[in-house]
């Protein structure tokens, strides 16, 4: 691991990493409303429940062995070429055997017409697969700015073809050629900036050695995996491909403000805690800072959105997708609830506790499944959706439960602090729709009403945050204050 792990490092490559995100889901922001506009529903789910079945074996043929490398003390090429060997040979066992059994997968999920899909999005697991070892040298290295620029490249080319091709009516195949697009690219820069060239060089010894930790890593993986697809699968095996499509149009919009932020901290703060190593009052500090930063500016973007979701879902969507306004809402919702638990996953992972959130993983994914299924089968959409919400608040306690524990902190003192933005936004958010219900009448365009409601509800929550956070706004003054004069003061490390 890099030796100069810091301030100044961490805050410069989540800068980056959040630049990323915010062009690529920036990007989503403006194209998912359009393509949603110029194709059916039925459209959006069956590629949306095509790709859940490409991504879940695209993190099974990967092991983990990319997160391995992260944590290991120096490069080793040959057990990094080793890696890479393996990863590529298993993803294309794994795309061989989805082209090959795609129907009865397909009918499996209640899509028999995705089955074609399927096939032709095989050749996205290798393709994803074949770049992992790469992402891991510049992760490991702290240099997520060279990734950064090819994510949003590629992200920008793919959306551009995406909706010149859906305009010319090639309707699903749009969707298609934006994830090969951007998959081509991205592998493509990955390979430029990390310098990385595979040598046929490989180890069966050296990649058993990184088995210990990839597969506590994989198993987890694979268990959030479930928990963030199940919804989909579920609802279209149940409820059909029109509420599948409503549910991805509007999970895929809800879940930008979180992506943007949350994936950006997570990947830089998984090496940064590993590099902590045995100083757990650094560790300690770190987690609970980027917790409350994290939290404080996710929370009124989540809450915000359940409140003017009814306008919202108008506006960008359009009239065919107005009724699914409930839909929107709840999502954000639910999100919104988990926003403490952002850096939970990494701290976990860095101090090694695989093992324990391997099983939090796996509870959590039963828990969602299950709650999901018994609402869609014997009720709707919305009310699997607040099921979704139920499930989501007791994890936001029991994640909470186990982190504290294992950073030695007080349960309820440290879950207070975690949520006390939480209640803030959720106030808010509750105003701003009251207001909106009740004088709706001035406001007749949904336009307006957005634009009132987001101002409102910024002001609301500013005053919130300046009465309840002073003593976070008063470390990060003193960070920001102190930053020039040390980089390297271990509580700026937070």
């Amino acid at each position: 691991m890099p030796s100069n792990v810091n301030a100044k490092s961490v805050t410069r490559n989540v800068g980056w990493s959040v630049l990323s995100k915010t062009g690529t889901f920036g990007l989503k922001f403006v194209t998912v409303p359009i393509l949603a506009r110029i194709l059916t529903p039925e459209e959006f789910g069956t590629v949306a429940v095509a790709l859940t079945v490409v991504q879940f074996l695209a993190m099974i043929g990967g092991a983990g062995l990319a997160s391995a490398l992260i944590i290991q003390r120096d490069e080793d090429m040959e057990l990094i070429h080793s890696a890479f060997w393996a990863n590529l040979v298993v993803s294309l066992m794994m795309a061989l055997g989805l082209f090959v059994f795609a129907e009865p997968l397909a009918s499996l999920l209640g899509a028999p017409e995705a089955s074609h899909l399927l096939q032709i999005m095989s050749l996205l697991i290798p393709l994803q697969l074949a770049g992992d070892v790469a992402y891991s040298l510049l992760a490991r290295r702290m240099n997520f700015s060279k990734d950064a620029v090819w994510t949003m490249l590629s992200e920008i080319l793919g959306a551009l073809i995406a909706v010149g091709a859906a305009l010319l009516g090639f309707g699903v195949w749009s969707l298609l050629a934006q994830l090969f697009v951007s998959a081509f690219i991205r592998l493509a820069g990955l390979y430029a900036v990390s310098g990385y060239v595979p040598r046929f060089v490989f180890s069966a010894r050296r990649v058993l050695s990184l088995c210990r930790f990839s597969f506590g890593m994989m198993g987890s993986e694979i268990a959030n995996f479930v928990t963030f697809q199940s919804p989909m699968v579920v609802i279209s095996r149940y409820l059909g491909l029109s509420d599948a499509g409503a549910y991805s149009a509007a999970n895929r919009f809800s879940s930008i403000p979180n992506q943007i932020v949350l994936s950006a901290v997570m990947g830089v703060l998984f090496p940064a805690f590993s590099h902590m190593g045995e100083d757990r009052q650094r560790r300690s500090q770190a987690l609970m800072l980027s917790t409350q930063v994290t939290t404080v500016l996710l929370a009124p973007m989540m809450f915000g959105l359940w409140a003017l979701a009814e306008p919202a879902m108008l506006v960008l969507f359009g009239q065919q997708w107005a009724s699914a306004w409930p839909v929107l809402g709840l999502l954000a919702l639910s999100k919104g609830l988990l926003t403490p638990c952002s850096t939970y996953i990494p701290y976990l992972k860095g101090i090694g506790q695989g093992t324990t959130l391997f099983w939090w993983a796996v509870i959590r994914a039963i828990a969602t499944t299950a709650a999901v299924a018994y609402a869609a089968i014997g009720g709707s959409l919305v009310e699997a959706m607040i099921a979704l919400c139920l499930v989501n608040l007791a994890t936001l306690v029991g994640y909470s439960w186990v982190v504290f524990r294992a950073d030695q902190l007080p349960f309820l003192r440290g879950l207070l602090i975690s949520v006390r933005p939480l209640v803030s936004a959720f106030i808010m958010a509750v105003v701003v729709r009251l207001l909106l219900d009740h004088y709706v009448t001035l406001l007749p365009s949904a336009v307006l009403q957005v634009l009132v409601g987001a101002a409102i509800g910024a002001l609301i929550y500013l005053v919130l945050v300046l009465v309840t956070e002073r003593s976070l706004l008063a470390k990060l003054t003193d960070m920001v204050r102190s930053r020039g004069a040390s980089s390297s003061v271990p509580s700026a490390a937070e």
